[in-house]
């Protein structure tokens, strides 16, 4: 059984067990406890979640867009990855260019209404063919504002200069690999407000020792069922992927959690998940090609030896 993925089980366990009762933005309702910590040795493997399928082609092409400084759905979709899709519709629908039907309160009414959860995916189908096809139609509504690749490749400052965190980092470890300063952050206060989904995993950290780098990432709010596996694998990616841009070898991915919680709408997939036995965990090679981490493609990283359960499929809060 592996370590690596028996603490996140673990972690589910109690919050279903003993997690608080606490309401949310969604409206949803949740379980959830508070300043938990998983470890992850990387090289046991790659912790890539077995007790369920975790679409890795999703967790490389997100972590690409982030790295590329993207904030525009097109890419994703480009990749056939629609998993921001729901906040960039969100937008849209709010917006007076939308002249559909009232898709208010989508991500709640499609889950009960039968006729609405069909209007919904009609509309979401007709928006995702402008978006790929329409380039200024996505530019206008595909942005999801100063998210996550724009605050770590093009923070602003007060004084107009803009700050390419993951560059500096990236040539601070190899210039001063004992610095305590080895630090992305995605939470920028000034820019909160114009996101459409103000950052989950706010803030992360790199260490170098005997030759192997470790991170550490602060995470905020943290989706344990549907959220967090997409989380460790991405950080654990990224590491890897700096790792081997500074020439050193992988060490520990700590996983820091503010608020960890499970959707009331998640607690029997929860239960299923938790009946299942973990397998080995797999490995991730990186094209042998000497690109650098900012001009690597989804097809430069491949995944070998996954052998999951199935996938269990649960409705996504927004």
């Amino acid at each position: 059984m592996s370590r690596s993925e028996q603490q996140y089980l673990d972690l589910l366990t109690d919050i279903l067990e003993n997690g608080d009762q606490k309401m949310d933005r969604t409206g949803i309702g949740t379980r959830s406890t508070f300043g938990r910590q998983m470890r992850f040795d990387l090289s046991d493997g790659f912790p890539l979640i077995t007790t369920k399928r975790v679409p890795f082609s999703l967790i490389k092409s997100e972590l690409l867009w982030f790295i590329k400084g993207d904030t525009n759905i097109q890419y994703l979709l480009k990749h056939n990855n629609n998993i921001w899709n729901e906040w960039a519709f969100q937008r849209y629908v709010n917006s007076d260019d939308y002249q559909g039907p009232d898709m208010e309160d989508f991500g709640r009414r499609s889950l009960q209404d039968e006729e609405f959860r069909k209007r919904y995916e009609q509309e979401m189908a007709a928006f995702k063919k402008r978006m790929l096809n329409e380039d200024d139609f996505a530019a206008k509504h595909g942005d999801l504002g100063n998210i996550y690749g724009r605050q770590w490749r093009a923070w602003k400052t007060s004084r107009g200069e803009t700050i390419d965190q993951l560059a500096d980092v990236i040539e601070m470890i190899k210039k001063n690999p004992d610095s305590r300063r080895l630090i992305v952050s995605a939470w920028n206060p000034e820019d909160v407000p114009a996101m459409a989904l103000p950052p989950c995993h706010t803030l992360f950290q790199f260490y170098v020792a005997d030759g192997k780098l470790s991170c550490q990432l602060y995470q905020r709010s943290a989706d344990m069922f549907i959220g967090v596996p997409f989380n460790i694998a991405s950080y654990a990616l990224l590491t890897q992927l700096i790792a081997r841009e500074c020439g050193l070898a992988v060490g520990t991915f700590v996983h820091a959690l503010g608020d960890a919680h499970l959707y009331q709408n998640h607690f029997q997939q929860a239960k299923t998940q938790l009946s299942r036995e973990p397998h080995t965990l797999p490995t991730v090679s990186v094209s042998p090609q000497s690109r650098s981490i900012f001009e690597l493609e989804a097809d430069d990283i491949t995944l070998k030896d996954y052998e999951p359960h199935p996938a269990i499929r649960a409705p996504i809060a927004v």
